[in-house]
């Protein structure tokens, strides 16, 4: 069985969700869209909101939280499908 690299998940990861939230930041910002999910996450993440630097905030948290998720979730899938 192969085993996942974990840091190579957790950059991936946190690439991923950080151009999400700078994209639905600026969506939000430009056009309104999306604009209850920017509301919903600013309780989360500081400093993100619907403007060009409350993107950019969001795209840092987003790689940070998305670079966790995927380093906890390859750990624990090297963990589980051990070799036989």
């Amino acid at each position: 069985m192969n085993r996942l690299n974990v840091k190579a998940l957790a950059i991936a990861g946190g690439v991923l969700w950080g151009i999400y939230m700078l994209c639905i930041g600026w969506s939000s910002w430009l056009v309104g869209w999306g604009s209850a999910f920017v509301a919903a996450m600013s309780s989360v993440y500081i400093g993100f909101r619907p403007t060009l630097l409350g993107g950019i905030i969001g795209a840092v948290w987003g790689f940070l939280d998305g670079a966790v998720a995927g380093a906890i979730i390859a750990w624990v899938y090297n963990a589980v499908a051990k070799e036989k």
